[in-house]
């Protein structure tokens, strides 16, 4: 496609873990590298418009104080001196939380979530408040996809993968209760890395839905792994859960023997494009020496695709339900969007054992899926049913993401493939609380694709 509507001619990431050996070397540091991303927010942001806050004076002295422990051989951890992106949902002591509605314009809780805490312990710099979509939903709220203008990035983590792909950041965090890192990881050709349900700590994160997760999206596959790995060393999981576990650097690629072809629900909508690459990427792992298997070969592979059929359906029916708090408490405000109170009256016309169905029937889905790990090491399918679509008052569909989000399974967006001269993932799902497996895979997925 043209670049005439592009944020930048060619979207360039911005990894950070491979960078700080020249910070060890002494001939980069991280003051200077945070420079070279402001730079590139002053240059890109009125096109783009990824953030609704910035603590530039917070950033610079972080990143001063991180380039004093580098040349001193001493860091605090592999992301000392990281600049970061915190999605607009996640609390901050240092600027406001606005959750994407005007009705929080301003509002500031006076404290840091447990992923920013976490990340500032480990040196981190946190250089301000990425967009999200009204309370992590579905309004949009402007940001661009830096690959076409006019195309949405996705959502709800919207700022989080527009600033990553243009190299304003290295990772940002971003959360999932559909397809929120998945999907717009995808569109903008970044890395995205759901994490197992539970697996990183999401105190101060006001989405507090069942199936909402705290994630990475990442210039690289380190860089998402590594900023995640620290920060639940740190704040480890939510509450009953032990936090994301495995090395604290990137886990080693790992061959896997069998893995299965996902088609999901959205099988159904996919672009015929998207569905081409889809399949050649598969004919390349299968290339590589790896068995493939299908809902046509593999019982236990059907009895899941027959349960996530209905994926979307049950999510945003639980999701609704568990919206009504602290939600119907606004409903009469000025600035809530016409689709959130459409959600709550969803919600209003539920009964509390409806709900306890939906519940059951997301428990018998998620067993279901588990079978499979009997089978095959992974699964592999689309984000997304294509590229990024043309217009900014939708998020785009999120139907090949929101499996992923309703069995709890760590998820990945790797920006291996494309549709129409536009980004577009290959996903890799896992096993639940087998994240660091997942993430193996998904490393020497990458490979197979590095090599020409």
């Amino acid at each position: 496609m043209s670049t005439a509507n592009r944020a930048t001619p060619e979207p360039t990431r911005r990894p950070f873990i491979a960078a700080t050996a020249e910070f060890a070397a002494g001939r980069d540091t991280p003051r200077d590298y945070l420079e070279r991303c402001l730079a590139q927010i002053e240059a890109l942001e009125p096109k783009i418009g990824a953030f609704v806050n910035l603590n530039l004076w917070g950033a610079r002295a972080a990143a001063d104080s991180a380039t004093v422990r580098w040349k001193a051989g001493k860091p605090l951890s592999p992301v000392d001196g990281m600049p970061v992106g915190v999605k607009d949902i996640i609390e901050t002591e240092d600027m406001p939380t606005e959750m994407g509605s005007p009705i929080f314009a301003g509002y500031r809780s006076g404290r840091d979530a447990a992923t920013v805490w976490a990340l500032r312990q480990a040196g981190a710099v946190i250089v301000g408040k990425t967009v999200t979509t009204e309370f992590a939903a579905t309004e949009p709220r402007g940001t661009r996809n830096p690959w076409d203008l006019a195309r949405t990035p996705g959502g709800s983590s919207s700022g989080s993968a527009a600033a990553v792909a243009v190299g304003m950041l290295p990772a940002a965090l971003g959360t999932q209760v559909i397809g929120s890192i998945v999907r717009p990881s995808s569109y903008c050709g970044v890395y995205g890395f759901k994490p197992s349900l539970g697996a990183i700590n999401r105190g101060g994160s006001m989405d507090g839905l069942s199936q909402s997760c705290d994630g990475a999206l990442a210039a690289t596959l380190a860089d998402a792994w590594v900023m995640l790995r620290e920060i639940a060393a740190r704040a480890g999981g939510d509450p009953g859960y032990p936090g994301l576990a495995g090395p604290r650097e990137l886990p080693a690629a790992n061959q896997p023997r069998t893995l299965a072809l996902l088609e999901t629900p959205g099988w159904a909508v996919v672009q015929p494009a998207a569905r081409q690459a889809l399949e050649a990427a598969v004919e390349r792992l299968r290339g590589a020496g790896v068995a493939i298997i299908t809902r046509r070969d593999t019982p236990a592979l059907e009895e899941a695709e027959r349960g996530l059929a209905e994926a979307n359906t049950i999510s945003r029916a639980i999701n609704n339900w568990e919206s009504r708090w602290p939600l119907e408490t606004l409903r009469g405000r000025p600035g809530l969007s016409q689709a959130m109170r459409e959600r709550l009256d969803q919600a209003a016309a539920m009964t509390r054992e409806e709900f306890e169905r939906l519940l059951a029937e997301r428990a018998r889905i998620r067993q279901a899926y588990a079978k499979l790990a009997a089978v095959c090491d992974a699964c592999v399918t689309l984000p997304a049913p294509g590229p990024a679509p043309i217009g900014l008052r939708s998020t785009g569909d999120p139907i090949f993401a929101v499996s992923g989000s309703l069995l709890g399974v760590p998820a990945l967006s790797l920006p291996l493939l494309e549709a129409e001269g536009l980004p577009l993932g290959l996903q890799v799902m896992g096993f639940e609380q087998q994240d660091a497996a997942a993430v193996a895979i998904a490393r020497w997925v990458e490979g197979v694709f590095a090599k020409r």
